[in-house]
């Protein structure tokens, strides 16, 4: 496995299990459909049979690995959790390589920061984004950080997307922490607004998850219909009137069916 480059302070965060649970990963993909013996796993990474063992067990019950056989004679080989990753990260980089284009024609026209987030239960994850040209404005990274839904706009797109239990089931588990004065905490208030997304066709973030900042966002839809994700484009509120909010609305619309229409929705 190839090692990654750290700096002294993140050498202390390794976690030796988890980097033999990937070694171990590495060692079956390489073996193939046959798989492998406990004895030869084991040998491989370099710990006794009783680690390795342990491993396979907590792998086995999250689908990670599968086995055939019992005794002496059982086998281990990748299991079908991977490929359900696999699909998503596919799905992920699919969905940014074919957004991340319009992004910069929708940032150009709108002077404004694009990002573009798919729906990981119960968070939204922004995983592409492009900067406002020519603005002294620069909005702190977060490609890959989880954000919550009730807060941001492009949550209330995708949580518009849904079904309205749905919405409350994840709602249920992330909960509806206040960010600033100006968040929506509570559950029915939130739903009410949903359903005003749903009509107009852009969501908002009138300072709900950081005080002076705005953001317009609208879901995308793939070939079956179904939410994909989310674009939007971010601001500094200052005094942004509500016919340019609009006008905003309707520009990011317009680049989310483009996006969606790459991805081959349904006209």
């Amino acid at each position: 496995m190839t090692e990654p480059l750290l700096n002294p302070l993140e050498e202390r965060y390794r976690v030796q299990s988890v980097e033999r649970a990937l070694r171990l990963l590495e060692t079956l993909a390489a073996a193939g459909p046959d798989g492998s013996t406990l004895s030869e796993l084991a040998r491989s990474i370099g710990v006794s049979k009783s680690t390795a063992y342990a491993i396979l067990q907590t792998m086995l019950g999250g689908g990670f690995v599968a086995d055939v056989g019992a005794g002496a004679t059982r086998r281990y080989r990748l299991g079908m959790a991977l490929a359900r990753l696999g699909d998503v990260v596919v799905s992920q980089i699919q969905l940014r390589d074919v957004a991340l284009p319009v992004l910069r024609d929708l940032a150009r026209e709108t002077a404004l920061t694009s990002r573009v987030a798919v729906l990981e239960e119960p968070y939204a994850v922004v995983i592409g984004r492009v900067e406002a040209p020519d603005s002294s404005v620069r909005f702190a990274a977060n490609l890959g950080k989880r954000e919550h839904l009730h807060c941001s706009a492009v949550g209330k797109a995708m949580l518009a997307a849904l079904d309205r239990d749905a919405a409350r089931s994840i709602l249920a588990v992330a909960g509806m922490p206040g960010k600033t004065k100006h968040t929506i905490t509570d559950e029915e208030t939130l739903l009410a607004e949903l359903e005003t997304v749903a009509q107009r066709g852009y969501a908002l973030d009138d300072e709900e998850d950081a005080e002076g900042v705005f953001c317009v966002g609208v879901a995308l839809h793939d070939h079956t219909g179904r939410c994909a994700g989310a674009i939007s484009v971010t601001g500094i509120k200052r005094d942004l009137p509500s016919w340019q909010v609009a006008l905003l609305g309707t520009k990011v619309r317009e680049h989310a069916v483009r996006i969606s229409a790459l991805l081959g929705a349904p006209a």
